[in-house]
């Protein structure tokens, strides 16, 4: 198709000279704000301003290259829907919308690109067009409703100042004890952009879209726009925010790290370890770690899209089949495929010298020199433990045993342009960590830990293997380990029943009154006394009448005795 092929070759090229010019702002320390006066009226003026520094341009710059190759992955993936160019269009808009949000330093162009995001990701969800689609659609939206309700009231509050321009104002607010609330209402749209509990709940519902959209959804766009957002404001947050704020993203990573152990859906469980990394990159947010925050979400954007094209060629081969219990010795049919994907999963896992482990080493061992809470300690660990877990279960899964699928399969690996489009992100899977740091570390962190607090990552890399090895065996004379405890399970899989509060707990009892309400005056009393009974008498006069004037003789004939006898009786 022409139109993919355009695009490709225009992120492309667009990403190549933002990422330059990205390295050039950063060596110079050069930030640059463009403002263009769009209309005058009565000496007041409406500006649309747009700032360029760093790290604006190497994250466009990123989600840019990864939007290019999930339009070329599309091309084949996609190949025969009838819509396939409205398809690359709501990409282009989606990406469209993210750059937006990316160089906006104005509240009001911050929430054009917010809603645009919201909206576009309803329009890509709902794609496919069934039921499931639907309620996954609504309840993306409608969650996403209650950040954008919070930027609005931001706004609002924001008149205080007398501009919306946010950026002029960041040292002001952090000395002044009533700016706290516009502080308070950015971090909850972040958290709602950004799945974080108690707003988990529709990020793995947003797999019901296709493929290439999950991919460019959990690496670059929509969920890092409220880590992208709170690395903006980092600046203004009060130390209780933050507090708050890092038990609500490190009980985020532990849940979701829980939940993916349960799964069985693949695109769920690579949705899940999104979700934790996303509670990751907020919770050293909240310890101060902005640019830590930012180098991890670089990295993860290149892993996690990456696994998710992986996924997409898998779930193609086989017929459409997600499950990943049908899947098995994969590595080899699809020798390719399974090796990027473990790649991705062992750069996830932190494995040294992957990209994701120099974010995620970096950032652990950096709280680990804080003076912290042994709760936020341990569930960092237990979260790092839990990652490795689930992504050896996946790599199990994938590369041992026996293929449970039908005998009569397809897997092939002849897919030019599906493979084109991954081999376009695995070597930058493989070196953007240590390039990243070069860059944006120009003086290293000084780490000084004891012996055991600098093994204690690896450790826990190595107690997940096993762990995750451990649950995943597969065999005819095994039990499963999940299925011993089926409570647990169900609970843990249902990420601690939030499902259940926010979609069934917010629809069920509404819905339940409503057949009350119905059954009790819209069909019962109100119903005889009001319209149907209504109905039914005026019917049966009205056919009384209609009756009377057919004009039959006897009918005259006996009107007329009975108003004489009625005038006798009466005199």
């Amino acid at each position: 198709m022409l139109i993919c092929k355009i695009y490709f070759s225009g992120f492309l090229f667009l990403s190549l000279n933002l990422f330059f010019m990205g390295i050039f702002f950063l060596i110079s320390d050069y930030s640059l704000i463009i403002e263009y006066n769009l209309i005058t009226l009565n000496s007041s003026s409406i500006i649309m301003t747009v700032f360029f520094d760093w790290m604006s341009l190497i994250f466009m710059s990123f989600v840019l290259f990864i939007s290019g190759m999930v339009i070329f992955y599309s091309e084949e993936y996609m190949f025969g829907d009838l819509n396939l160019n409205r398809f690359i269009l709501l990409v282009v808009m989606f990406v469209l919308s993210m750059m937006l949000l990316i160089i906006s330093p104005n509240l009001i162009s911050i929430l054009l690109g917010w809603d645009g995001l919201g909206l576009v990701s309803y329009c890509l969800v709902i794609y496919y067009q069934n039921v499931k689609s639907y309620n996954a659609g609504m309840l993306t939206a409608l969650t996403n409703r209650i950040g954008d309700v919070a930027l609005l009231m931001s706004i609002a509050w924001m008149l205080n100042y007398g501009s919306w321009n946010f950026i002029f104002y960041l040292d002001y607010m952090k000395n002044d004890k009533i700016m706290e609330l516009i502080s308070f209402l950015v971090v909850l749209s972040a958290m709602t952009k950004s799945a974080q509990i108690p707003f988990s709940s529709w990020l793995p519902a947003a797999m019901a879209a296709p493929t290439p959209v999950s991919s460019l959804v959990h690496s670059s766009t929509l969920v890092t726009a409220g880590v992208y957002l709170m690395i903006r404001f980092n600046f203004v947050f009060s130390m209780n925010l933050m507090m708050l704020f890092l038990l609500f993203a490190s009980l985020t990573m532990f849940m979701s790290g829980l939940g993916a152990n349960f799964e069985f859906d693949l695109k769920k469980i690579i949705a899940l370890s999104t979700l934790s990394q996303l509670g990751l990159m907020m919770s050293i947010l909240a310890l101060g770690g902005y640019d830590l925050a930012f180098f991890h979400l670089l990295t993860h954007a290149l892993f996690k899209a990456l696994l998710f094209m992986c996924a997409g060629s898998i779930i193609h081969s086989m017929n459409n089949c997600q499950d990943i219990r049908y899947m098995g010795n994969l590595i080899n049919q699809m020798p390719i495929t399974c090796s990027y994907f473990n790649i991705c999963n062992f750069s996830l896992c932190g494995l040294p010298f992957l990209s994701g482990f120099y974010s995620k080493d970096l950032i652990v061992e950096l709280m680990s020199m804080q003076v912290l809470n042994i709760i936020i300690y341990l569930l960092f660990y237990i979260s790092i433990g839990l990652t490795v877990c689930y992504s050896f279960r996946l790599t199990y899964y994938s590369l041992v045993g026996n293929l449970n699928f039908i005998s009569l399969n397809c897997l092939n690996e002849d897919k030019s342009y599906m493979l084109s489009g991954m081999s376009g992100l695995i070597f930058f899977v493989v070196f953007s960590g240590s390039m990243l740091m070069w860059l944006m570390f120009p003086s290293p962190y000084f780490i000084c830990l004891p012996l055991m607090f600098k093994l204690m990552a690896l450790l826990m890399i190595m107690v997940g293997m096993y762990m995750g090895y451990e649950m995943a065996k597969f065999k005819v004379s095994y039990s499963l380990k999940s299925l011993n405890l089926l409570t647990l399970s169900t609970f843990f899989s249902l990420m601690w029943n939030m499902p259940i509060l926010t979609t069934l707990g917010i629809n069920n009892y509404p819905l339940y009154l409503g057949e009350i309400y119905s059954s009790l005056f819209d069909q019962g009393w109100f119903e005889y006394y009001g319209s149907k009974g209504l109905l039914s008498n005026l019917f049966f006069m009205s056919s009384f009448f209609q009756y009377l004037s057919s004009n039959h003789l006897k009918i005259y004939f006996l009107l007329m005795i009975i108003w004489i006898s009625f005038l006798i009786f009466l005199y």
